[in-house]
């Protein structure tokens, strides 16, 4: 094996040794390397000492240069290095309260974003605002606008970022923003306000997404990244009870003042006690790249912006390909949480929304059971089977997307008057349909590493909004011009499109394969 390096002083390292020699002797702690330390003018002469040892068979070393000494690099002895023994107990609990920091924060991020929704009624019920619900459609259009450019933007600035920092700081400021519209009156400022939210919303997902890498090797990524991706249900299902109920009984204030001082509270214990990976708080990283660097140097040699989006992930060319499969895979999403209670009312008879509703009201818990069984399904496979990490995922991907189509066409051919058979049909499009929106955000971050992963996921959760913004208008017109029968035409070839766009993609290796 070969590590190159290049130092602060322009010193170049190289270090050469058998990998299946370097096991035994790091073990003996009797490693000996031939080490040449070129500069630009001059070889110096210099010695190479162990540092310490770490249970993932990899050594820190200080190279001496005459009478100074730099901690350089990490050598790893393998591609891909997982832990030779289990976990500690201290490291499981303390990846415990990291799991559980980012679901509660993230849930927290639903209840900051919906908690408009629930309390917008209860604004046009007051007098003194003159607000009716075209309103209410000027003030909650603003936000999908600025949530996906903001989750792009914040993604590929939040590489070069704490995400401990970012994810709890952007909970902070997004819980103050609904605490000063709970205190304003104006169409206008709650236009800004709003705008504002959709902005500091971005923050929440891509920091999430680097934690979860951190911490989570990826033999057990897929089982935790579904649990994570339950946040969206539980901040679903907390925001009517918490913001509805509050506006209800308190005033229309306080159903954006709840959220807020909730938002605040669990944002300052997020920053005060999360920490961005095993390392910071001393324990040896899940994964170690090869050729991995010390902390000092690695922060010299981080590439900027333009460089980690442009090389590191428009690049590449399967981000593409899961970005675009993303697209169809929210306007799926959308078109059925959109436009699935009006199909019921204007095709299947159902009397009025409220039934329509209860219905439809399956498709979060299908979400929840199908994104579950997606992660762990997925993480089952790859330690079953060899072959390329994100590609096995992604077949998984597809199976879930025949899932889809077959659960639509099953929702157009009920006949009228089966609630019961329309219910169990909603609930599995939603158990079909989230398992594909979880998995492939974890394979954009497996596909482009570590240090890159708050870039891919800006830039996939931008792509898709622009897919569920495809699922508004587009889809209205579609409907009032050609009828039903080419609305479920056009989800059903959004699925098969995303299926066409994975199949070249189902060998595809993670980053830490390929490397």
């Amino acid at each position: 094996m070969i590590w190159t390096l290049a130092t602060k002083s322009s010193v170049s390292v190289r270090a050469r040794a058998d990998a299946n020699r370097y096991v035994v002797q790091r073990q003996s702690r009797n490693a000996r390397h031939a080490i040449r330390v070129c500069h630009p003018r001059h070889t110096l002469p210099c010695a190479i000492q162990p540092v310490r040892s770490h249970a993932l068979m990899a050594v820190d070393f200080s190279i001496i240069v005459g009478r100074r000494t730099r901690t350089v690099l990490t050598c790893a002895t393998a591609n891909t290095v997982e832990p030779e023994k289990a976990y500690t107990s201290e490291f499981l609990k303390v990846r415990l309260g990291v799991f559980l920091s980012i679901l509660l924060g993230y849930s927290c991020y639903y209840l900051t974003r919906n908690s408009l929704t629930f309390t917008a009624p209860a604004m046009v019920a007051t007098p003194s605002l003159g607000l009716d619900i075209t309103s209410i459609g000027v003030i909650t259009s603003i936000f999908p606008l600025c949530y996906g450019c903001s989750k792009f933007v914040s993604g590929v600035v939040g590489d070069m970022l704490s995400p401990a920092i970012m994810l709890g700081g952007g909970l902070i400021a997004t819980g103050f923003v609904n605490l000063i519209f709970g205190f304003s009156s104006t169409l206008p400022l709650f236009c800004l306000l709003w705008a504002m939210n959709g902005i500091l919303q971005g923050f929440g997902a891509p920091s999430c997404a680097k934690i979860l890498t951190s911490w989570f090797a990826a033999k057990e990524r897929g089982t935790y990244w579904g649990m994570w991706n339950i946040a969206h249900n539980l901040g679903g299902f907390a925001a009517p009870i918490l913001a509805g109920t509050a506006a209800r009984t308190l005033g229309w204030n306080w159903g954006l003042w709840a959220p807020g001082v909730i938002a605040v509270s669990v944002g300052l214990v997020i920053v005060a006690t999360l920490r961005d990976s095993p390392e910071s708080r001393g324990f040896a990283p899940v994964e170690i790249e090869s050729a991995d660097l010390s902390p000092k140097v690695s922060d010299d040699l981080k590439p900027n912006l333009v460089q980690n989006l442009l090389h590191n992930v428009l690049s590449n060319p399967f981000i593409w390909g899961l970005a675009f499969t993303y697209f169809c895979v929210y306007v799926v999403r959308q078109g059925i949480t959109s436009w699935s209670i009006f199909y019921l009312i204007k095709e299947k008879g159902v009397v009025d929304a409220g039934s329509a509703a209860v219905r439809v009201s399956g498709l979060e818990l299908g979400g929840l059971v199908g994104s579950l069984i997606a992660g762990k399904l997925s993480d089952w496979y790859i330690a079953q089977y060899p072959g390329g990490a994100v590609g096995k995922r992604i077949q998984i991907v597809i199976c879930y997307l025949c899932g889809v189509a077959a659960a639509l066409l099953a929702f157009k051919a009920v006949p009228n008057g089966y609630a019961g058979a329309q219910a169990a049909i909603v609930f599995m499009i939603g158990f079909f349909l989230y398992g594909p929106q979880m998995l492939i955000g974890l394979c954009g971050a497996e596909i482009v590493g570590r240090r890159s992963v708050g870039a891919s996921e800006g830039f996939l959760g931008w792509v898709a909004y622009l897919g569920a913004a495809n699922a508004g208008v587009p889809l209205s017109l579609l409907v009032q011009q050609y009828g039903w029968d080419a609305f479920f035409a056009a989800l059903l070839a959004a699925c098969v499109v995303g299926i066409m766009l994975l199949l070249p993609l189902t060998r595809a290796k993670s980053y830490l394969q390929r490397k």
